[in-house]
């Protein structure tokens, strides 16, 4: 199992920020374009090395993201109508993203395994994810996934708050 926190910074251009493993240490680092239309996000490794490339899918009806892979995988991560818990389907994997009513926790499924718990810490200026992975091979996509929900997430409250 491996462990990793997500933490993104108070002040920001684009969202910049770096994902920490279980003992502090910067592990990936995220970044988000700050004028492109639609949203892409970088993810790379310390050394630089491309992790993957996440961009979201301009017009759809629901938050839908591409999401590239360096090891050559790619998916779409798209959010499902829902009435009470949030879930996301991820095409090509066939796995599902499963949350809790209060929107903080998720499960990564497949097949009915649970493959990484995400959960949102309460009470915090900035997002601020605790993510336990349970098979490392999943790491790259987990955080990838991560990064597109909490943009999701940040774009709904913004809708909340305007309207």
């Amino acid at each position: 199992m491996k462990t990793f926190q997500l933490k993104q910074e108070l002040w920001s251009l684009g969202g910049r920020f770096n994902i920490s493993d279980e003992a502090g240490m910067p592990h990936y680092q995220c970044e988000g374009s700050l004028f492109r239309v639609p949203k892409r996000f970088t993810i790379t490794d310390m050394q630089g090395n491309l992790v993957s490339q996440i961009e979201k899918i301009f017009l759809s009806f629901l938050p839908t993201f591409k999401v590239n892979l360096a090891c050559g995988e790619s998916f779409t991560l798209r959010k499902e109508w829902t009435l009470f818990k949030p879930r996301y389907q991820i095409e090509n994997l066939n796995m599902i993203i499963q949350g809790d009513f209060w929107n903080l926790d998720f499960d990564l499924e497949k097949d009915g395994q649970v493959l990484a718990r995400i959960s949102q810490e309460w009470l915090r200026l900035t997002s601020t994810y605790n993510i336990e992975v349970y098979d490392e091979s999943y790491a790259d996509l987990v955080i990838s996934l991560v990064v597109a929900i909490d943009y999701v997430k940040a774009m709904e409250a913004n809708s909340s708050n305007g309207s």
